[in-house]
This record gives structure tokens, C-alpha cells and sequence, in this order.
């Protein structure tokens, strides 16, 4: 049975464990599905946020979502990429972690999504919560607990 004896881990402040939003790919709310397909490409992830002006989180876009908005009967239809907006395609029934939630809340969220976004009380994208930083967190806390 896998057991953690300290308490330090799961009072760990989400804010300090985030990837910051000045790190995270993002697009706009009113850019073409164009752009936000060159993003990801580029970028290599399958999902990033939509953002508005403000920076508030309105949704999350994705290749799998972008490609299933262009395909047709018969072909993909790359041609419409330029004339779709991101929100009118975007995820908007997404998970969503305020910067002072509980870790146990956010390692719950992230069994079922690679990511979670962050926001403070506003809306205002903090920064993004993801499997890989809380694993790193974890096999960290577990090396101190073994020494």
C-alpha cells in the first residue's frame, strides 16, 4: 500500500507548483481556427487556452476539436480554417482550479485531464496545473521522505 506519512504535500499551495500563464501557449478568443491550428502545431501540445483581451479563460481549443470542425463528407476541409472563429469550436465545459483550492482537489482533476487551468476569483488565467509538475512535486517529496 502506497502511503504518505507528511501532511507538507498536501498542504503544498497550489500557486507554487503552477506554470505560470506568461508561460503558457494560449490564443485569443477572436482568433481564426488558422491561427490557433499553427499554435498548436507549432507548439507541439494537443490543447491550449482561450483567452480573451483581459486575459479570462473562456475555453480550451484543440487539434482534435479544430479537425472535427473542418471535416467533411468527403475531405478535410482546410479552406474553412480561416473564416472560424476559436469560440465557435472551443471547449467551454472545462475543469477549472482557483489559485486557492487544495492540492487534493487539483490531483483529483488531473486522473481525467493532462492539464487543469488556474484562475483567480475574476477568471483571470494564473497559470496551468499539469500532471508532469505534480509528479516531478511528488517524486521530490518521496526522495526527502526516504533519506
Amino acid at each position: 500500500m502506497f502511503s504518505i506519512h507528511s501532511e507538507k504535500f498536501l498542504e503544498t499551495s497550489i500557486m507554487d507548483i503552477i506554470i505560470p500563464a506568461d508561460k503558457v501557449a494560449h490564443v485569443q478568443i477572436g482568433n481564426n481556427l488558422e491561427h490557433a491550428l499553427l499554435v498548436l502545431t507549432k507548439t507541439g501540445y494537443t490543447a491550449i487556452p482561450v483567452l480573451d483581451p483581459f486575459f479570462r479563460l473562456h475555453g480550451l481549443i484543440s487539434t482534435n476539436l479544430i479537425m472535427d470542425s473542418i471535416l467533411g463528407l468527403e475531405r478535410i476541409e482546410f479552406e474553412r480554417l480561416e473564416g472560424m472563429k476559436v469560440e465557435e469550436v472551443m471547449n467551454k465545459d472545462i475543469p477549472r482550479l482557483l489559485k486557492t483550492d487544495q492540492v487534493m482537489k487539483a490531483l483529483k482533476l488531473v486522473i481525467n485531464h493532462s492539464f487543469v487551468c488556474v484562475t483567480d476569483d475574476d477568471g483571470v488565467l494564473e497559470g496551468i496545473f499539469t500532471r508532469r509538475v505534480i509528479l516531478k512535486h511528488l517524486h521530490q517529496h518521496l526522495r526527502k521522505m526516504n533519506k
